[in-house]
């Protein structure tokens, strides 16, 4: 990879140095940082825009604490690539999201200056939170600080963390990363000259001191002092955003220019002398800042993969088949044409999960929630139990934030909530903390759940149709990627707990869940093409409740039966089919091999590269089949 000239950059290699340049040099090793992002992603894919807008952010946080003991938790960590530049990781920077490589996220394993692994939002306060309470029982005095974006803040996990930090009173330092609020420059100045002034030690203490004198005066001591904090609090919340911040009793400072150096590194100096409780730094960044592409399209730069540097166009790729998720999207929009019980909801994600087409048709009856997963699978259960078919789609990984939800507001309610959940099985270069492999097992064992997983585009059609038909919960499961390319078939629902015999000869039988198919079909042709051998391909389609007679016909046919599924093994697919063969008493002598996820979480790599390493692709398969013939 070909990077442009960085003298600066290429000297930092730990964060005493950036601690060390003046503030030109600071300015000059923002625009080399800069540019080593735009550079790095153009090529390996990954979220552009928001870490392009928080370089000044992340070089005011280095140069303000001392990072041999002051502790920073980034949120989510679209935001962290700065930060790994910055802490030691420039040399391996070229490795980000490859296989081998740095993460795309703040991971514990990967630096000593990454003090929480993250991926899902709104974690940071509470981390943080924890991270200061600790400090103070061992007697420390480091600064903890939160980097929270404004996205992230509506997350119901962040006002919890807000919550407590504000009733324990505790020191922390919550730095507000406010890329979209729109506030206009007066305001914001007058903002910034009361955010310099009201939290300035001096000012606070004399603000005590008033208040006590005040309620020293006998019989209306009491009344003076409440008409005088109301005063305070209405006259700050006319002129800043700060109030609420107030009322869950942090010292609030800002809002501040995220991209002035000076500005920012004063405030944090502030926030540092603020003893008396909690602070929020309100900062004011741009996504995609430095790079005019990311500026003008900040949510399509937000998370892509590789581009042209100079246009900011998608490299060109080879012509493929539409993803499952674009013919989710379709298909969403033509169920609904048919069904106006029909209400689309996701969680701040209308691009990344589809939905973005059916808001356009009918925006009526789209809700795209925030980051507030637990919040869109209630508020789906409140449509689902008024008579409508609420379809809420979100990413596997995401959806586990709602399990509680899942569990007692859909499915012991038996109400009908369609879950499209989008990046099944691995994700590819997003890593450990976005594969969505758990999804089956968290999901097969309550009651009245229902699981689809189409293994091609014709399959999701029909399993959506049949879902939003079905009456009951309902989770329909499909990989990120492109689809097979399969000939379009009309829709029509699927009679239940009945899977596809794509192959019936043969003494060994492939049982492939969902994508896995076409590597099972591609196993089967390459040994009967090589040996002679026939192996039956049977694609169950409903995970729950099980295809129970036809799976038991494989059993009692087959000396040896491979199931392949791109999730977790403990509480699988095959794991509930063995469990039922088990206790009908089927197994007598053959032989089940299960091909799955072991009990370990898989890193970042493209999802053909973990496929393989995970023995799920069509060379693991042909071994398996082999493998079994010769044992007979």
């Amino acid at each position: 990879m070909q990077h442009s000239p960085s003298p600066l950059l290429d000297t930092i290699a730990q964060p005493a140095d950036v601690a060390r340049l003046g503030m030109g040099q600071s300015l000059a090793l923002a625009e080399e940082v800069r540019q080593r992002i735009i550079e790095t992603v153009s090529c390996n894919g990954g979220h552009l825009a928001p870490s392009l807008g928080v370089v000044e952010l992340t070089i005011a946080l280095l140069q303000t604490f001392a990072m041999d003991v002051d502790k920073v938790v980034w949120d989510v960590g679209h935001q962290s690539y700065a930060w790994k530049l910055l802490t030691g990781r420039a040399p391996q920077f070229d490795t980000l999201r490859t296989l081998g490589g740095i993460s795309g996220f703040p991971r514990r394993a990967e630096s000593c200056y990454d003090h929480f692994g993250v991926g899902h939002s709104s974690t940071s306060i509470s981390a943080a939170l924890g991270m200061a309470m600790a400090r103070d029982l061992a007697g420390q005095h480091h600064n903890v600080v939160a980097v929270i974006g404004d996205g992230s803040l509506t997350g119901g996990e962040a006002l919890e963390g807000l919550n407590l930090a504000g009733h324990a009173g505790r020191r922390l330092i919550v730095v507000l990363n406010d890329n979209e609020m729109s506030i206009s420059p007066n305001v914001g100045a007058l903002s910034r000259f009361l955010s310099r002034t009201l939290s300035r030690r001096w000012v606070r203490q004399t603000k005590k001191d008033v208040l006590k004198l005040l309620r020293s005066i006998p019989r209306i001591g009491d009344d003076l002092a409440t008409y005088a904090q109301r005063g305070e609090y209405s006259f700050k919340s006319f002129f800043t955003p700060g109030m609420l911040f107030e009322a869950f009793r942090f010292n609030y400072l800002g809002p501040v220019d995220g991209h002035d150096l000076g500005a920012l590194k004063r405030h944090m100096e502030m926030a540092k002398h603020v003893e008396d409780g909690p602070v929020l730094l309100h900062v004011l960044t741009r996504k995609g800042k430095g790079y005019l592409p990311a500026e003008e399209n900040p949510s399509h730069f937000h998370g892509l993969g590789p581009f042209d540097m100079k246009t900011g166009k998608p490299v060109a790729k080879k012509p493929c088949p539409p993803s499952f998720t674009e013919v989710f999207g379709k298909t969403l929009v033509t169920l609904a044409a048919q069904d106006e019980r029909i209400i689309a909801i996701t969680a701040a994600m209308p691009e990344g999960t589809g939905t973005e087409a059916f808001q356009k048709a009918c925006p009526e009856r789209f809700v795209d929630v925030g980051i507030c997963e637990q919040h869109a699978v209630t508020f789906a259960a409140g449509l689902a139990s008024r008579g409508c078919r609420p379809m809420v789609a979100i990413y596997s990984t995401f959806l586990q934030r709602a399990y509680d939800q899942i569990v007692h507001d859909v499915c012991l309610q038996n109400l009908p909530v369609t879950f499209c959940v989008d990046r099944a099985g691995l994700v590819g270069e997003d890593g450990a903390t976005h594969h969505g492999v758990f999804d089956i097992a968290y999901m097969r064992s309550i009651p009245n759940m229902h699981i689809l997983a189409p293994a091609d585009e014709n399959m999701l059609r029909h399993c959506l149709a049949t879902a939003v038909n079905l009456g009951a919960p309902c989770a329909v499961r499909y990989p990120r990627g492109a689809a097979c390319g399969v000939e379009q078939e009309p829709m029509h629902t699927l009679p239940l707990a009945q899977g596809r015999m794509l192959c019936d000869k043969g003494d060994i039988a492939l049982v492939a869940v969902g994508n896995r198919l076409s590597a099972a079909q591609e196993a089967a042709q390459r040994v009967a093409a090589q040996c002679g051998l026939a192996v039956r391909v049977f694609d169950p389609v409903w995970l729950k409740p099980l295809p129970e007679e036809q799976l038991d016909a494989l059993v009692q046919a087959c000396s040896a039966i491979i199931f392949v599924e791109e999730g977790v093994l403990a509480g699988g697919f095959s794991s509930a089919v063995v469990e039922h063969w088990v206790d009908k008493g089927l197994l007598c002598g053959q032989k089940i091999k299960r091909m799955g996820l072991a009990d370990s979480f898989v890193e970042h790599g493209t999802q053909a590269q973990l496929q393989a390493k995970c023995q799920l692709d069509a060379d693991a398969l042909t071994k398996a089949i082999l493998e079994c013939a010769a044992q007979e």
